[in-house]
């Protein structure tokens, strides 16, 4: 039977908004991760048959084919082909899947999946609002979608207070989640945790290699005091993601690849699922579709050892543990996006990057990430650790 194998996953630390990657400009940021992907596989990169990149803001430094002018910003040869892809939050998890589809098909061998998204530099939405401001189009909503779903425009804020009314969080439940992104994320980076993850980055003053957002001096009362987003809600900017710079990467093989280069695999892909639901509630399409790719992968919740969903709003990860009956001690158990920050396009590639190298370090097998996407589209990635 065919196989997908991760050989190599890299990420950068992540940068605030105006922080220390603010400088760097994302072709060059992804073009750095491609080559430490090279360096740590010890692959010939001629021998690379596709780059897929995802990235959500593809517009200005982004635009053009960000995934090709990344290749050119790096140390592969001109030869390496490369594809951008638009799946929103999860454009580089579905850049796994389609690397893997891809080597598990034998039409390629060797695949990089990767993202990057400088939210400094090309600023969430603005290849839309650039677009309105000139008065070009009416916007991405036409009429027709605007009279189906009864609604203007489809808002990520409006569907994580819907999800959080829907399954009956309080403000103090997001609250407490929120604090505990930052404390495992704390307690990870202090016992190395991240070190072999991460791609440094040269920043005037040295290397970059923590992640920014990371409060280590938290406080449940701090979190309790930042003010809501809307009036009557539950969702601040304390219990939600956080703004990021960053770029990340996994170099994906089949068997004939692993052979014929003398490949260490880290982690073998074991269930490969998307779904979609509801584009208003938008986020809560995690939970079906984990059902699914469980149920297509023959296994339940308990034989997951670790899992990772993506923390764009506290509601997020709540819902679907809630659902599931997932246990908390196993969920993102070296913090999240609260704490780390969600770098739009590069979170997919993050996240496996992180989840592979906790499996690893913990001796543990199976690993589940999935992730919220705009449209209300959900990826499931199901990973074997080796």
């Amino acid at each position: 039977m065919a196989e997908a194998y991760i050989v190599a996953a890299g990420r950068t630390a992540g940068g605030k908004r105006g922080g220390a990657l603010a400088n760097w400009h994302p072709v060059d940021m992804a073009g750095e991760v491609l080559n430490a992907l090279v360096d740590r596989s010890g692959i010939d990169p001629a021998a690379i048959d596709d780059v897929v990149m995802g990235c959500v803001s593809q517009a200005g430094e982004q635009g053009f084919q960000v995934g090709r002018n990344a290749v050119l910003a790096s140390k592969l040869p001109n030869s390496v082909p490369a594809v951008s892809v638009d799946r929103q939050c999860g454009s580089s998890q579905q850049a796994i899947q389609f690397a893997a589809q891809a080597v598990l098909s034998g039409t390629q061998d060797i695949v990089i999946a990767a993202g990057v998204e400088s939210m400094t530099r090309v600023p969430m939405g603005t290849n839309i609002a650039l677009h309105a401001q000139a008065g070009i189009g009416v916007g991405p909503i036409s009429e027709r979608i605007q009279q189906r779903f009864g609604v203007k425009m489809f808002s990520q804020f409006m569907g994580a207070e819907m999800l959080a009314k829907k399954h009956g969080m309080s403000r103090e439940e997001l609250d407490a989640f929120a604090f505990g992104s930052h404390r495992r994320a704390a307690a990870a980076e202090a016992a190395g945790a991240f070190d072999a993850e991460i791609v440094p980055l040269s920043v005037e003053g040295g290397m970059h290699t923590r992640d920014e957002g990371i409060r280590h001096d938290a406080t449940l009362e701090g979190i309790a005091s930042v003010k809501l987003l809307q009036e009557g809600g539950v969702i601040t900017a304390a219990n939600a993601s956080q703004i990021c710079d960053g770029a990340s990467g996994v170099l994906i093989v089949n068997e004939a690849a692993l052979k014929t280069h003398g490949l260490t695999p880290l982690a073998r892909i074991h269930n490969l699922t998307v779904t979609a639901g509801d584009p208003v509630i938008m986020l809560e399409e995690p939970l079906p579709a984990t059902d699914r790719a469980l149920a297509r992968a023959g296994m339940k919740i308990d034989d997951i050892d670790l899992f990772e969903v993506n923390e764009a709003f506290a509601s997020v990860p709540l819902a679907w543990l809630k659902h599931t009956g997932a246990d908390y001690a196993r969920l993102n158990v070296n913090g999240g996006a609260i704490a780390l920050g969600h770098p739009l396009g590069a979170s997919g590639t993050k996240l496996m990057t992180t989840l592979v190298h906790a499996l690893r370090a913990r001796g543990k097998r199976y690993g589940l990430q999935t992730m919220c996407e705009g449209g209300g589209i959900a990826n499931v990635t199901i990973v074997e650790a080796l």
